[in-house]
């Protein structure tokens, strides 16, 4: 059983210490929330891109970041209500629908403030490098942020499909389509459900390939080696600038703070 620990809440501050000295690259899973069909999980956006995270950081090192579940997408109204996303996306112009299960949406000018602060405090941990991936318009999110905040924090930003592959072959480039369903299929077998989706209609929700056509877990499994062979060796390549730290757990002056 690998019991390697690389989630950041499950880490005591020497074994954070010791990741962070030796490869300070965080990893930000972008997800939310959202409808992704009947066949699968509302949190696949975060699932995908922490499973793919998780293999990186046990191949190259690094630390886990939690789930960012909320994030940015276009907002449409009607009849009093907000819609966002796939909310409008999936149906005829003019009727928009609430899909279950979505409770995600930011606007895009917090969403830039909550990266930044995330940034802030990465930084001043120690981090070097921050890879985030996700939902797609946080991603986007994340890219357009980046110049900004690489030169306001010293930091490295980068997120999968810069590293990686994109198109068919990259990670989580639909929505609940074949991408997709592959990769969750692949990650969380036990989530993801193509009989869930009726034959005999287009599904509500899903943008792309036809899961129940092109999707499968073999596919999600190759999909995700190929991506961190290539994702790992440019990161490794790209942390060759940075020494391994020597940061040490040490305090002066501490107050004693025990009772009884």
């Amino acid at each position: 059983m690998d019991c390697e620990k690389i989630l950041y809440e499950e880490l005591r501050p020497e074994e954070f210490l010791e990741r962070v000295n030796a490869r300070p690259i965080a990893y930000l899973p972008l997800g939310t929330l959202e409808w992704h069909g009947m066949h699968l999980p509302l949190g696949s956006d975060g699932i995908q891109s922490r499973g793919v995270f998780e293999a990186l950081a046990k191949k190259i090192g690094g630390v886990v970041l939690p789930m960012l579940f909320l994030g940015p997408d276009p907002v449409s109204d009607g009849s009093g209500s907000e819609f966002y996303g796939m909310d409008a996306i999936s149906f005829e112009a003019g009727r928009p629908q609430q899909l279950v299960g979505s409770a995600y949406h930011i606007d895009d000018d917090l969403f830039a403030s909550l990266l930044d602060t995330i940034c802030k405090n990465l930084s001043r941990a120690g981090f070097k490098v921050v890879v985030g991936h996700g939902h797609g318009p946080s991603t986007s999110a994340f890219a357009k942020n980046k110049e900004k905040l690489e030169g306001k924090y010293g930091l490295l930003l980068f997120n999968l499909w810069e590293l990686g592959f994109a198109g068919d072959e990259g990670i989580q480039t639909d929505h609940a389509a074949a991408n997709e369903t592959s990769l969750v299929m692949a990650l969380r077998p036990d989530l993801a459900d193509i009989s869930r989706i009726a034959d005999d209609c287009p599904p509500v929700g899903v943008s792309g390939k036809d899961p129940r056509l092109h999707s499968s877990e073999s596919d999600g499994r190759r999909i995700i080696q190929k991506n961190v062979d290539v994702v790992s060796k440019k990161l490794t390549h790209i942390m060759e600038k940075y020494p391994v730290g020597d940061k040490i757990i040490k305090y002066d002056g501490v107050k004693n703070l025990i009772r009884g």
